[in-house]
């Protein structure tokens, strides 16, 4: 019974939030690489 109210709230959470997939993080993640190179290139300059 436990476990049964256990996987059925798991499977609940699960069907309600969309994970993100890696594709779709793209403009993110460039932008956060681009601070960093920038970040870089002042330490190197410094």
């Amino acid at each position: 019974m436990k476990t049964t109210r256990f996987v059925t709230s798991v499977v609940k959470t699960a069907q309600e939030q969309t994970p993100q997939m890696p594709w779709a993080r793209g403009t993110r993640r460039a932008a956060f690489i681009a601070k960093r190179k920038g970040a870089l290139e002042l330490r190197k300059t410094a």
